[in-house]
């Protein structure tokens, strides 16, 4: 398994060294192996759960206590599919599916209020520019 530098990492997802170490540090990502002089070395899956992260802050605007809750929900469903079929009881494989049902609805829920937000938003910004507009084209005709 290839392993990268901290330094390749930072290029590969345009995050900081200290921005990485930060969220090894509040846990968004696992800390990673370690070589022998003690660097810290990640794999490929680190590279892309970063960008990963990277992603849901800059597109969906979340905050770093969201970012736990969207990752942890990610995991939680990325593991259950592959223990869902080991589940000894059909109560339990029914509650586990109950409870991940649950999480991914209060997410969706809560990315609806951000699009409904950045659309009221957006609707501001356009009423904003058409009102300079306006006064651009009052000056030309001056």
């Amino acid at each position: 398994m290839e392993r990268f530098k901290i330094d390749d990492v930072a290029k590969a997802t345009g995050l900081t060294k200290r921005t990485i170490r930060y969220y090894e540090e509040i846990g968004l990502i696992k800390p990673p192996a370690r070589s022998e002089g003690g660097t810290r070395l990640y794999t490929a899956e680190d590279i892309e759960r970063l960008k990963n992260i990277v992603a849901a802050r800059e597109v969906l605007g979340f905050s770093l206590q969201e970012l736990q809750h969207f990752l942890a929900l990610k995991e939680t469903t990325e593991t259950h599919r592959a223990e869902y079929r080991h589940a000894a009881a059909g109560s339990e494989k029914r509650r586990e599916l109950e409870q991940i049902s649950a999480g991914l609805r209060r997410q969706i829920a809560m990315l609806e209020e951000k699009m409904k937000k950045m659309a009221m938003l957006k609707q501001e910004l356009e009423q904003m520019a058409e009102r300079v507009d306006a006064l651009l084209q009052e000056r030309r005709e001056e």
